[in-house]
């Protein structure tokens, strides 16, 4: 007679979910690479030769490259993917720059837009699931344990992934404080648009990934002070 041994569900934390969740976001030093070198290159190319074609296709070139080797290497394309998708919305946005009569320098600024918009939307859809009680990071805490919204029951597991929302919500709301007025500077004429580029291009790198950490080493810091079980569904 042959015996099944039933196992039972484990039991794991909402810090190691949380931690499993994020760790998957997360590029590595490639995807760093992968994220700064178009804007990188847009920034260098406009400031020395003034050509925005020059800068824009070079900026595409690159993150095309750079998914081509993914795609040989037979390794995960999402981050590459995300920095031509950038470099393609930037440049749909200087595309509607130009058909509006906008000058270079217009079109200059007009590729740095999107990103402001999109961290600034960002700040507004994050900040607005921990006001109604619904933070996101718990999705990713249910997207694990097999119920989406079950989590939403227990306090203090809605506590925990409030904060933690919270510290994913600074660093969009510091990119869109700080490089918003800089823009608008620009574009009104008070700040050559030429040094708003060159201070935008660096931001935009320096706001990046780096803040993105150091937001995640708080979170890590909170995640390590709680050990609150969560039970994944049956």
């Amino acid at each position: 007679m042959t015996t099944e041994q039933e196992h039972p569900a484990t039991v794991e934390t909402v810090e190691s979910v949380v931690r499993t969740q994020l760790a998957k976001a997360l590029g590595g030093r490639r995807g760093m690479i992968e994220a700064a070198v178009p804007t990188i290159l847009f920034t260098a190319l406009w400031l020395t030769t003034r050509e925005l074609v020059l800068a824009l296709t070079i900026s595409v070139a690159a993150a095309t490259a750079m998914l081509v080797v993914r795609i040989v290497q037979r390794s995960t394309v999402q981050f590459a993917l995300n920095a031509l998708f950038g470099i393609g919305i930037g440049w749909l946005f200087v595309r509607i720059a130009a058909s509006r009569g906008g000058s270079e320098d217009d079109q200059a600024l007009a590729y740095f837009l999107p990103g402001i918009l999109y961290n600034g939307g960002y700040t507004v859809v994050l900040a607005l699931t921990c006001l109604i009680g619904w933070p996101l990071v718990g999705f990713m805490v249910g997207s694990v344990t097999g119920d989406p919204t079950a989590w939403h029951e227990d306090r203090q597991i809605v506590r925990l992934c409030t904060t933690l929302t919270w510290l994913l919500v600074l660093p969009c709301l510091l990119r869109v404080l700080v490089q918003a007025p800089l823009w608008f500077a620009g574009h009104g004429g008070a700040i050559d648009v030429d040094t708003v580029v060159a201070i935008l291009g660096v931001l935009k790198v320096a706001l990046g990934w780096p803040l993105q950490l150091a937001a995640l080493g708080a979170m890590a810091w909170v995640l390590g002070r709680n050990k609150t079980p969560v039970t994944p569904a049956a």
